[in-house]
C-alpha cells in the first residue's frame, strides 16, 4: 500500500508540474494533476477490455492453425 501511495504522490507532483511549467497557473496545474489520473483510470479500463478481446481472438487464430496443422499430418 505505501509504494501505491508514494506512486500516487510521485504521479500527482509529475503531472502538476509538467503542467504548471507549461500554464505558469497553480490552479490549473492543481485540476489537470487531480483530473488526469481519473482520466487515465478510465482510459485504463477501455484499454484493458480492448486487449482482452485481442488476446480472445489471437488465442482462436492460433488453436486454428494448430487444428489445421495436425490435420494435414
Amino acid at each position: 500500500m505505501i509504494k501505491t501511495i508514494t506512486f500516487a504522490i510521485t504521479h500527482f507532483t509529475v503531472a502538476f508540474t509538467v503542467a504548471y511549467l507549461l500554464t505558469g497557473s497553480i490552479g490549473i496545474s492543481s485540476t489537470l494533476a487531480l483530473v488526469e489520473p481519473a482520466v487515465n483510470t478510465v482510459a485504463y479500463f477501455f484499454h484493458e477490455k480492448l486487449w482482452q478481446r485481442f488476446d480472445a481472438k489471437r488465442a482462436i487464430r492460433s488453436s486454428l492453425h494448430a487444428l489445421h496443422a495436425h490435420g494435414h499430418h
